[in-house]
């Protein structure tokens, strides 16, 4: 009997489709990898089984990231078994061999990558060879057992598939060319003074990393202007109001970006107007307009990621992991990793009976109060086929975000928060508007001079509508305006002249970034590549949250509350890219280019090997560029150091690779007495901040994040020491493990000033923090007799005081969770612990959970 394979993404969607197909196509027997029946064989990835690699002939290992080796164009690609899913692997390309297994389903997740993910799982299994059974695509937008099977009765063939495989493995293999080439060319140029600097750039990662950049260059050259406003109290018959001065004649400065009505630039125009009007009476004139709110359009994930950073401050990645529970697990959401905010105009009767599960169902906890604005939209006939919410043209890959038919069950705290957000948005998008009454009144005081106006504005609200879902039935008190009488003469009671200064733009936050990577397209000039990007921006839904987190672990950026701080190193890539003129790689028009030639393969409008054939001359132009830069330095906009130079007393300023002096103030260039340090010591860029307090203290750390010529992450101590030979100030690390000195060179130390941590468990002196270290009081100075020492910082795991003091009073820490180890580069756990045997600090792990014991097997039935 042949039978059909089914490939899912991820084994909860492999079950959850045996499970769909069992009331149509009979019991599944569930076997270590895969479900499998009469008819079907079902089995899942775990996410990419494989990736793309250069041929062994092209692939350069890290140690030999040098020009000599760039640029890296494979004429083809060749696919490895990521490591960690090679058994899964294995049991997947087993199966699609089977000779029973006549034709493959690809129900990987419904877009480019889904597509990319079976595409070379079926090419690894074919092993150069032409696969040759047939293939359809299992499209799903929810998850709900009907919908599944739905989807199967609407297979798609693979003729259909052609083009979006095609742009998926042409956007895969057009990333690696580029973020292989511009990652190894940008560390070769850094790393031209020794020592390993990784530098990654990437058609995605690096202009957004600009947009990040640009805007703290801004708030950097920012200058703060003073400006005043003017603002009156009114006495009316029925009461006060205040109102704002503004000039009615002011028009927007293109060459002033902070002008507005209602600023005035010196003290002397402010107290002149606060003084003629004092006192006087006000005409006012009242103009007042009805004007009603939509509710916002439904959820796609950078709208949701958005609102949830603001609202909860949960991360994007966050928001992906949760959005994606509720999909997976819990089944109450359709598919999350969406850029669209509308529903296909077929879905008007899903919608309602949607409504209908959210009336009718008991919600949990504070979700219940969701169930009576759910019933009141049935009831009054809300959910009607608008193009605002139903529109076939507004749909791509998938839809918007929005709540299944299953009810949810056992969601936990900030998965309900999340399900909260996306329901309370389902169902007012198909409430009625907010209206409000808006009222714009002007008290206009006439003096000899001048007559002077004065804005007030009231907003009342009349029908809450869609708010009303949020809980906003009634207008805030603080918005009603005290009414005056047709024609009515009012007072100006008091006058305030309020002194505030300019700001510089905010900071992004994670919210805002997702905004900027989806609106990047309007950065564009270009129509046609506008249009492109339109529809998709800097990344994808599912992407972002990833360029962020990543942009973070390479130190570009730093989390600082809710705020994302571009680092110097994150300046100097820009300032590179810049000099090197390659800075297409920091422009969004990059990606808006290659999404437009993508969209145009998708539809058949433009060959894979055109499109490649450009990507390979792109990376061969940045590695050329990189290599043939033959000046002394980069241009830049570079910082002066605020401390002098420890040699000479000279300004210090820097360039793109150095600290270095340039003589006393006003001194003409190359006078400096020769004093520089790196910028880059060990690949960890200096902060203006970090530079400054190590030439005043002469010391700095223990710093993390610095990298070895090897690429393995190390923590060290930095000073910089006067060497008599050289004549001049040198940087050194101190690892706070250097060899003990010989007998009497050692200089005495004083902890007098310190308190002591315990007893040190050698000599039973007493143990201070030293350096990048804790010693023993005798294991360092003039005559040690002792050499107990123990880092600070551990494998990139700060000790603290109180764990030093616990592991010498005690004999161990507690458990410390964020050790990086070197082989690995993974983060684990450990005690660390004094090995007296040993005569030092070392780790202890904590022991593995007993296995349970394994269930008998039943016995066997035999043949009578």
């Amino acid at each position: 009997m042949t039978k059909t394979l089914i490939i899912a993404e991820k084994p909860s969607v492999a079950q959850d489709i045996a499970r769909a197909l069992t009331p149509v196509a009979g019991k599944f027997e569930k076997h270590a990898d895969h479900f499998e029946n009469d008819q079907y064989v079902v089995t899942s990835a775990v996410g990419h089984l494989v990736e793309i690699k250069a041929p062994e002939a092209y692939d350069v290992k890290r140690g030999k990231w040098s020009f000599a080796h760039l640029p890296v164009v494979p004429p083809h690609f060749e696919l490895a078994p990521i490591d960690k899913s090679k058994s899964r692997l294995s049991a997947v390309v087993k199966l699609v061999k089977r000779k029973d297994v006549t034709d493959l389903v690809n129900a990987c997740d419904a877009g480019r990558e889904g597509e990319l993910i079976f595409r070379l799982i079926v090419q690894y299994a074919a092993a150069g060879k032409p696969f040759s059974k047939p293939i359809r695509r299992l499209w799903l937008q929810s998850m709900t057992p009907q919908a599944i099977r739905d989807g199967f009765d609407k297979l798609r063939s693979d003729e259909q598939m052609q083009g979006l495989a095609d742009a998926a493995r042409s956007r895969s293999e057009a990333d690696w060319l580029v973020g292989i080439n511009g990652t190894r060319a940008m560390t070769a140029f850094n790393s031209r003074d020794g020592g390993f600097f990784l530098t990654t750039v990437g058609r995605v990662q690096t202009p957004t990393l600009s947009i990040v950049v640009e805007r703290e260059e801004k708030i950097r050259k920012h200058v703060a202007r003073d400006y005043w406003e003017v603002r009156a109290a009114f006495d009316a018959q029925a009461g006060q109001y205040e109102g704002k001065w503004f000039d009615p004649k002011w028009k927007k400065n293109p060459d002033d970006a902070e002008a507005r009505a209602d600023r005035l630039w010196n003290e002397a125009d402010a107290q002149a107007i606060a003084a003629a009007v004092r006192g006087q009476p006000a005409t006012v004139t009242e103009e007042a307009k009805p004007s009603s709110q939509s509710s916002p359009l439904l959820y796609d994930l950078t709208t949701l990621q958005r609102e949830a950073n603001s609202r909860f401050g949960f991360s994007a990645k966050t928001t992906l992991s949760i959005a994606q529970a509720l999909y997976e697990k819990h089944k109450v959401l359709t598919y999350p990793r969406t850029d669209s905010r509308a529903l296909p105009e077929d879905y008007v009767g899903v919608v309602k009976q949607t409504f209908a599960m959210l009336a009718d169902e008991e919600l949990p906890g504070p979700l219940a109060a969701l169930s009576q604005h759910a019933r009141k939209g049935l009831d009054a006939g809300y959910v009607k086929p608008t193009k605002r919410v139903f529109d076939n043209t507004k749909v791509s890959d998938h839809f918007a975000i929005i709540p299944t038919l299953q009810a949810p069950k056992s969601l936990t705290e900030i998965e309900a928060k999340l399900y909260d957000l996306v329901v309370k948005r389902f169902i007012a998008v198909f409430y009625p508007a907010a209206e409000y009454m808006v009222t714009t009144r002007i008290s206009k005081v006439a003096v000899a001079e001048a007559t002077h106006h004065f804005q007030t504005n009231g907003k009342v609200l009349v029908n809450p509508g869609w708010l009303a879902v949020y809980g906003k039935e009634a207008q805030d008190e603080d918005a009603n305006l005290v009414p005056v009488t047709q024609g009515e003469t009012v007072r100006t009671e008091g006058v305030d002249v309020k002194q505030l200064k300019t700001k510089p733009p905010a900071r992004y936050t994670e919210a805002t970034l997702l905004s900027a990577m989806e609106g990047a397209g309007k950065l564009i000039d270009d129509d046609e590549l506008r249009q492109a990007m339109a529809e998709k921006g800097l990344g994808t839904p599912a992407t972002r949250a990833a360029i962020i987190e990543g942009l973070i672990l390479e130190k570009y950026m730093l989390r600082e509350g809710r705020e994302l701080q571009p680092t110097a190193k994150a300046f100097q890539l820009m300032t590179l890219l810049r000099g090197l003129a390659i800075e297409d790689l920091t422009k969004p028009e990059l990606t808006g280019n290659w999404e437009y030639q993508l969209s145009q393969m998708e539809h058949g409008k433009l060959s894979r090997e055109r499109f490649m054939a450009e990507i390979a001359k792109m990376a061969e132009r940045i590695v050329k560029k990189a290599k043939e830069y033959d000046r002394d330095t980069i241009p830049g906009d570079y910082a002066t150091l605020s401390t002098p130079c420890p040699n000479c007393g000279g300004v210090v300023k820097e360039n793109y690779r150095r600290f270095a002096c340039t003589g006393a103030a006003g001194s003409p260039e190359g006078s400096g007495c020769g004093f520089s340090i790196t910028k880059l010591p060990a690949g960890r860029t200096f902060e203006v901040a970090e530079a400054d307090a190590l030439l005043r203290d002469k010391r700095l750390g223990p710093l993390d994040g610095f990298r070895s010529k090897a690429g393995w992450p190390f923590s060290a101590e930095l000073r910089i020491v006067h060497d008599d030979e050289i004549g001049n100030w040198k940087l050194e690390f101190d690892f706070g493990d250097d060899d003990k000195p010989a007998e009497g060179e050692g200089e005495p130390v004083d902890f007098s000033g310190q308190q002591s941590l315990g007893p040190c468990p050698k000599c039973r002196s007493h143990v201070y923090e030293h350096g990048s270290s804790y010693v023993c009081e005798h294991a360092v100075g003039a005559h040690t007799t002792c050499d107990f020492k123990s880092g600070a910082v551990i494998l990139q795991q700060p000790v603290t005081h109180e764990e030093m003091t616990r592991l010498l009073t005690t004999g161990r820490t507690k458990l410390l969770e964020d050790f990086v180890s070197n082989k690995t580069k993974r983060k684990f756990k450990a005690f660390l612990v004094y090995d007296a045997k040993e005569g030092k600090v070392g780790f202890e792990f904590e022991p593995r959970a007993a296995r349970p014991p394994a269930k008998k097997a039943p016995a066997r039935k035999t043949a009578a």
